[in-house]
């Protein structure tokens, strides 16, 4: 009996998450595959035609390519795959695509302080849902796509019984695999945010609340706490994004921001009201104003000051969606330097590895005394229910044939067997299928930090099992796609991430 006892208070786990991959010989991709029989073909065509010595150089151009494709680091990333990151990264830098001057100083038209890189051509409009609550709509006419932002107030587990943690855990699941049911919905992300806590709201609130009767010694206390509570403390926010596409179906008309607007808002009421049973607490559509503020001081985390003490003082700064970007930023090979800040952006290469349990990133997503501004950004791409079923059939088969290409297969070739089976078989069972990653932020106001602050993410990364790599190469794209403002990055892809896949 008390076996059983013991067992019932386990804590739950999860896991069984899984790359996608591609048949292929020698540990390539299906395109890897193919070239490689390609190039035998040619090589002995060569032999046929021109002779030995023309087919041994045409065999040394084909060995070299495929050791290019096979040799990979601990991150999987292929010898060919860097080196065309590195020379993509230096057309860029010669190009001087790495700098960005705005303002009536600046390079950015109409001398305003448009938003750099990815978000250059993103417009943004507001409308207002059937609740009466204003919401803000991001256009990219780039990718076609319009993103509305929730704001959320999680109600932490701290304190909380692991049965009431485990049920969140599976409303959240529910609430991903739902979102394929949504019409015409291509991606969602979850950001969360931590930043030093300013005190303007504190001292707000006291000032408001205080009894001009009171008692000296009491007021004398309320003050003291109020100049001391703020040091060391913190602020974090969430924000989950979602992202549409204008056409309601492929080859469909593109609709506009008001077509959009007037669509989303009979729909966000049912978002937000189904987030709630997620643990993520009361969420609201973020309206236009708080979605400037939030991407200004992204760009300048010393505004954030500028703005608290203004709300705390009831008043309202005005800014426009031209007017949030930075005034200047240089884009490095590792880094990002922004107005008053240096950023360092992490893409995560590997899930935890085995079975993990509901707070596996709690030290991820918590405070760091190292980092004076942190964001990290779950990415999701759900995928339709009618392409789920052929994509986990054609990842059994390839992992099948891995397993099956040598007459001793290693360890990992049939768990990896085993892994895709089970995740067959959930979907045959009605379980959703989604497409995931993580990117993660750290922001420093001294450049001089920017050690401290990546030996911080090193370590969360490590606590939590998670295999990180700077983005290379591409900072500056990694910085804005790690805004809680909805970007699909495959979409802007110049090599479809398909193909990637395949290499």
């Amino acid at each position: 009996m008390a076996v059983v006892d013991e067992a019932a208070r386990s804590p739950r786990t999860y896991g069984n998450w899984r790359r996608p991959t591609s048949p292929g010989l020698l540990g390539l991709g299906s395109v890897g595959t193919a070239v490689l029989l390609g190039g035998l073909i040619f090589v002995v065509m060569t032999v046929m035609v021109a002779g030995p010595l023309q087919g041994l150089a045409t065999a040394g151009v084909l060995g070299l390519v495929l050791l290019l494709l096979v040799s990979k680091d601990r991150h999987g990333r292929s010898l060919l795959s860097r080196a065309v990151t590195r020379v993509g990264w230096g057309m860029a830098r010669s190009r001087g695509s790495h700098l960005y001057r705005s303002g009536p100083l600046g390079r950015a038209l109409w001398g305003t302080f448009q938003l750099p890189g990815l978000l250059a051509a993103s417009r943004l409009s507001e409308h207002t849902d059937s609740y009466g609550r204003p919401f803000a709509l991001l256009h990219v006419p780039a990718t076609a796509h319009f993103t509305v932002v929730l704001g959320t107030e999680p109600d932490g587990a701290a304190l909380v019984d692991e049965d009431q943690v485990d049920l969140w855990v599976s409303a959240w699941g529910h609430w991903l695999a739902t979102l394929a049911d949504e019409p015409g919905l291509d991606a969602a992300s979850v950001t969360i945010e931590t930043a030093p806590d300013t005190g303007s709201r504190l001292r707000r609130e006291v000032a408001l609340n205080v009894d001009p009767n009171a008692p000296v010694f009491a007021r004398a206390m309320l003050d003291e706490v109020v100049a001391r509570y703020p040091i060391g403390s913190s602020t974090v926010r969430a924000f989950v994004a979602l992202t549409f596409n204008a056409a309601a179906r492929p080859g469909a008309r593109k609709r506009t921001a008001e077509e959009m607007g007037r669509e989303l808002a009979a729909r966000i009421p049912g978002l937000t009201l189904s987030l709630q049973a997620t643990g993520a607490g009361a969420a609201h559509p973020v309206p236009a104003q708080e979605l400037c503020e939030v991407v200004r001081v992204a760009y300048d985390p010393a505004a954030a000051t500028l703005i608290d003490e203004a709300h705390a003082v009831g008043q309202t700064p005005e800014l426009s969606w031209t007017e949030v970007g930075p005034t200047a930023h240089e884009a490095s090979w590792d880094a990002y330097r922004h107005d008053s800040a240096t950023s360092v952006t992490w893409a995560m290469t590997t899930a935890p590895q085995g079975l993990v349990q509901a707070k596996m990133l709690a030290k991820v997503l918590a405070p760091h005394r190292d980092i004076a501004r942190k964001r990290v950004t779950l990415l999701y791409r759900p995928i339709d229910p009618a392409r789920a079923a052929a994509i986990v059939e054609a990842d059994l088969r390839a992992a099948e044939f891995r397993q099956s290409a040598t007459a001793k297969p290693a360890a990992r070739d049939i768990l990896a067997v085993r892994s895709a089976a089970a995740t067959a078989a959930e979907e045959a069972a009605g379980a959703g299928l989604v497409n995931f990653g993580m990117l993660i932020t750290a922001s420093v106001l001294d450049p001089a930090d920017e050690a401290d602050a990546r030996a911080a993410v090193s370590y969360l990364a490590s606590a939590a099992r998670v295999g990180l790599r700077p983005v290379y190469g591409a900072q500056d794209s990694a910085f804005t796609a790690a805004l809680p403002l909805g970007l699909v990055l495959p979409r802007h892809l110049k090599v479809p991430a398909e193909l990637r896949n395949k290499l």
